[in-house]
């Protein structure tokens, strides 16, 4: 492999330096890289451009296998890889589920012939996410896939004897539960809307904030009780959020994640009943968003995760309340992020990293992603244009699906360049071959 030199990156938002990658690793940073390079070296002319730890995707729908129609493992890797993530864990609700050592190693083999991201199995914590019987837990960690990070994503696993069993069982290798929180008692399968005024003006099934609180709630207990780990998925409320920060001050090990379209879109938006907006948990009022930005501002939300979840048409395009949940997120989530928070300095650059890299990095247990930008570590790398304006078109997705909420959206920032291991996967907006 031949020299990599990044010349006059913003660094962190620290400052320009030259970056020298090396056989898949940063060799130098600095005045030092230029000189450093061999002969032949590839050049990258990064000026305007801020350097960053490569984005890390916690929650990542890739539909393969079952719907190949919606998203293939391959297509996903290139949506990743433009959106300028190098590493994204992949749900397990596929069909077949990816319950069993082997569907696990599946996954992981196909996102390695991809080339262009880690794909990173998650295991299911019930067989069949049907919430009853343990799935493989043990055996996927001990496969060639090294599952770490088990969910029953899209179904949140409402037995509590069941919950505590899977925690008490990953405690033992380090492994986490990953949870949807959502009370089904609470919040059927049917409950499409945050409940209350726009529900019940819309006519809309609704789903209350105290179907995920109280979820959390129980599980935070859980997880003090077993002294494992638990992550909740999507927090999307005020009242999910203020359990979060009550678990951390009594130090429970708990992480929380929050998704782009929860911080940045709003209930007001299914007025016209546009499927696109329908999403699971569902997007809440302005209340909730303000509360998600502070928990994300204060630390208390530990990353950012897109829920990638593409769509073929035929499941978008119903009613409502019959059209499936999901929206796409890989392309776009640095964009959204950065126009919303980033852009007029309340998110530092340091802090972006952290939520897109570091901490994602660190609940995956993936030691090679989400690294400091400094010699000897892994060049996992994204360059972003902090004053570009992009114009979302749908259409020149790399996903198989066109569901995106941001469709026609001026947003300003973008991904220009994207290394996995020293090698570009992405530039410019589009995959490079293997």
């Amino acid at each position: 492999m031949s020299d990599l030199l990044v010349i006059g990156a913003d660094v962190l938002g620290g400052g320009s330096a030259d970056v020298l990658v090396r056989d898949g690793l940063v060799a130098a940073v600095g005045a030092d890289a230029a000189a450093d390079a061999r002969s032949g070296a590839e050049r990258l002319d990064a000026d305007g451009l801020v350097l960053l730890p490569g984005f890390v995707d916690l929650h990542t729908h890739l539909r393969e296998p079952g719907r190949e129609d919606a998203e293939t493992i391959a297509s996903g890797s290139r949506a990743a890889a433009v959106g300028g993530f190098t590493a994204v864990l992949a749900m397990a609700n596929t069909n077949p589920v990816t319950d069993t050592a082997e569907a696990a190693e599946r996954i992981r083999d196909l996102g390695a012939a991809a080339g262009l991201v880690d794909v990173v199995p998650v295991g299911a914590v019930t067989k069949g996410l049907d919430g009853a019987e343990l799935a493989e837990l043990g055996l996927m960690h001990r496969s060639r896939a090294r599952v770490r990070v088990f969910s029953d994503d899209g179904r949140c696993v409402a037995d509590g004897r069941v919950m505590r069993r899977a925690l008490e069982y990953v405690r033992a290798f380090g492994g986490v539960i990953s949870q949807h929180s959502q009370d089904p008692s609470l919040a059927g399968p049917q409950a499409c809307c945050h409940e209350g005024e726009t529900s019940g003006r819309l006519g809309l099934p609704g789903w209350p904030a105290v179907a995920e609180a109280s979820i959390i709630a129980r599980d935070a207990m859980l997880a003090e009780h077993t002294g494992s780990r638990v992550h909740v998925a999507h927090v999307s409320t005020a009242e999910g959020l203020d359990v979060v920060r009550w678990a951390k001050a009594r130090g429970i090990a708990m992480t929380a994640e929050v998704t782009p379209h929860h911080l940045a879109l709003g209930t007001d938006l299914l007025a016209g009943y546009d499927p696109v907006f329908k999403v699971n948990p569902p997007l809440r009022p302005d209340t909730d968003r303000a509360a998600l930005v502070e928990g994300l501002l204060d630390g208390t939300i530990d990353a950012i995760a897109t829920d990638h979840a593409p769509h073929a048409r035929h499941d978008k395009e119903h009613a409502f309340v019959d059209a499936a949940f999901g929206m796409l997120g890989l392309e776009t989530a640095f964009a959204v992020v950065h126009d919303l928070l980033v852009a007029d300095g309340r998110l530092p650059w340091s802090d972006l990293a952290r939520l897109m890299s570091v901490a994602p990095a660190a609940i995956a247990g993936l030691a090679d992603h989400g690294r400091p930008i400094t010699p000897g570590e892994p060049a996992n790398l994204v360059l972003v244009d902090p004053t570009a304006s992009v114009t979302v078109d749908r259409d020149s997705s790399q996903s198989l699906s066109r569901n995106t909420p941001w469709h026609g959206a001026s947003l300003t920032g973008a991904v220009r360049t994207t290394i996995l291991r020293g090698r570009v996967t992405a530039h410019e907006g589009a995959p490079t071959s293997c």
